[in-house]
């Protein structure tokens, strides 16, 4: 059984979708992929159903019928990688602003290191990110300095969306009951998570600004994760993170 499956939702990502499925599952780890496609006017989906003959079984294709949020189709993903009994499970984007081949380096701080949690961080090394306005970067960079600061939380890169969870991980968080569905997902998992008491590991990566096709970053997401992060601190307070 392979161990390691790779998740990238996707919504109009025709450009990048095949080289990157190529470039995935070309490295020298048999990764699995998973995409996730939000019904795709453009025809995304489509390029994947020609692929996926080429991949013997290691690429898959899960459809849903409309744009319905990061965080939904990430957790529709874990719970297929749990059912399909995958070890590691990594998130990703579609259009290379991050580099596929640090899979090779999150699976390696999951599988030989101790880590539960391997982020691609952008900012544990200071701020590497190329190809970014000034006003995104900084934005990025203090809504990190935000979740810290509430939440107490020593991770540098809270908003990372570049991670591998191991399968108890997954199996621990009670995935229905995260709350936030858009940027503020990416927090509400690490906090969940380092609240459990899994050790989170920060692998730095330089992160580069999308070439082909248009972001899915909005300011009504960041508002939906600063407005989250208090509320979700506060239910913090009456939940327990006891594992069974």
């Amino acid at each position: 059984m392979p161990d390691s499956v790779v998740i990238i939702p996707t919504y109009n990502e025709k450009e990048n979708i095949e080289r990157m499925v190529r470039t995935v599952l070309g490295l020298e780890h048999p990764f699995h992929l998973l995409i996730i496609d939000d019904n795709s006017p453009d025809g995304t989906a489509d390029i994947i159903k020609r692929l996926m003959p080429d991949y013997d079984g290691r690429l898959h294709l899960l459809q849903r019928e409309g744009k319905l949020g990061l965080g939904t189709a990430y957790i529709t993903g874990f719970h297929w990688a749990i059912e399909h009994g995958y070890n590691y499970v990594f998130e990703m984007d579609a259009d290379f602003s991050h580099d596929p081949k640090d899979l090779l380096r999150l699976h390696d701080a999951c599988a030989n290191k101790g880590a539960d949690v391997a982020i691609g961080s952008r900012y544990i090394t200071g701020i590497n990110v190329i190809n970014w306005p000034l006003g995104r970067v900084l934005m990025s960079y203090f809504a990190s300095v935000y979740v810290r600061t509430v939440t107490r939380m020593p991770v540098m890169d809270t908003t990372a969306g570049f991670k591998c969870y191991r399968r108890e991980v997954l199996e621990t968080i009670r995935l229905d009951k995260v709350r936030m569905k858009g940027y503020g997902f990416q927090i509400e998992m690490k906090f969940t998570a380092w609240k459990f008491g899994f050790n989170i590991v920060e692998v730095p990566i330089i992160f580069t600004e999308r070439q082909e096709g248009s972001s899915k970053m909005s300011g009504g997401i960041f508002g939906e994760a600063f407005f989250g992060v208090m509320k979700m601190k506060m239910r913090s307070w009456f939940r327990s993170y006891k594992r069974t």
